[in-house]
């Protein structure tokens, strides 16, 4: 079969592999003149190792917990499971290599627009959107647009040797502190019409600042469309976590319930729904209790808690 996949990041990039192994014919159109998502701090649970295993060898860093700093308690977190910091851009480009090893054609300098896909039905016998926030996909399909967030990354020239994260969560978001080899990374993640402004206010106060800032959006909002012939993965169906805004695990795991019941993409969609919905529902009641409780109650909360972190259920 003739697939098309719209978007070079780690889902389209993953799906395009594990097709190709099973003898499809897979394209691959990024818009970037390059592969390598540039702007993402890279965190990932050991999940990763099962979806990549050569990822491996990306580990920079473990890191077994995370401070979380509301105004007057600090909670920690102990991770039950490893958490890695690995280089995205690196974990994407090898993934590219499988993909084109295993027989996948990957075109780059290539937007796809919605009048594009139009045109690529007559082409190919599936389209899957995996072009992340901005998915022309999605909006091809007219699936409810989904809640935008702005996530904002800098970097101290310092070396951390912490094993340990850190947050100041916002009013719908949170700050955070990585550290890195050779460097501190600081962001956001917040609301686009304040991200900047309480990014830049906290980075007044601590007296920090940083080098090679860059921004991106963060999409939420599930939806996946009823549709035979074309499907979304990953963040283009608005799977991102809802207490982080990461999405790669979520990402490979819908890749993972596609290929199960490929080509079936009802199948697909009524699995990954079971599957997903009730997480994010509840995550994000969880999410908000949390947050009023460290603002306004803080006593109720626990000194520390350990949690799986990729799933709250």
């Amino acid at each position: 079969m003739k697939i098309a996949i719209v978007g070079g990041g780690i889902c389209g990039l993953y799906l395009a592999w594990k097709l190709s192994e099973k003898g499809e014919e897979v394209t691959v159109f990024e818009q970037k003149d390059k592969i390598g998502k540039e702007i993402c701090s890279g965190l990932f649970s050991e999940k990763i190792l099962k979806f990549l295993p050569e990822s491996k060898k990306l580990i920079e860093k473990e890191i077994d917990s995370c401070l979380i700093h509301f105004p007057k308690k600090t909670i920690k977190i102990n991770f039950a499971e490893k958490f890695f910091l690995i280089n995205h851009f690196q974990l994407d480009n090898l993934t590219a290599q499988k993909a084109q090893k295993a027989g996948a054609k990957i075109i780059l300098n290539k937007t796809i627009r919605k009048k594009d896909i139009k045109e690529m039905e007559n082409s190919f016998d599936y389209i899957i959107g995996a072009e992340g926030a901005n998915s022309a996909t999605r909006k091809y399909l007219n699936l409810t647009k989904p809640l935008f967030q702005v996530a904002i990354q800098g970097f101290l020239l310092e070396k951390n040797n912490q094993n340990f994260l850190e947050t100041w969560p916002t009013k719908t978001g949170f700050i955070w502190k990585i550290p890195r080899k050779e460097k501190t990374e600081w962001g956001i993640i917040e609301s686009p019409n304040s991200a900047k402004k309480v990014f830049e206010n906290f980075l007044k106060e601590e007296k920090i600042f940083l080098e090679n800032k860059k921004a991106a959006l963060v999409a939420q909002r599930f939806s996946i469309p009823k549709n035979k012939k074309i499907t979304l993965v990953g963040e283009s169906a608005g799977l991102t976590k809802p207490w982080s805004g990461g999405g790669v695990i979520w990402g490979l795991i819908s890749c993972e319930i596609l290929l199960k019941n490929f080509p079936d993409l009802i199948k697909y969609k009524k699995e990954l729904t079971k599957f997903f919905l009730p997480k994010i529902v509840f995550s994000k009641i969880i999410k908000r209790v949390v947050y009023f409780s460290g603002f306004h109650l803080p006593f109720f909360l626990p000194k520390k808690v350990k949690i799986e972190s990729d799933f709250l259920i």
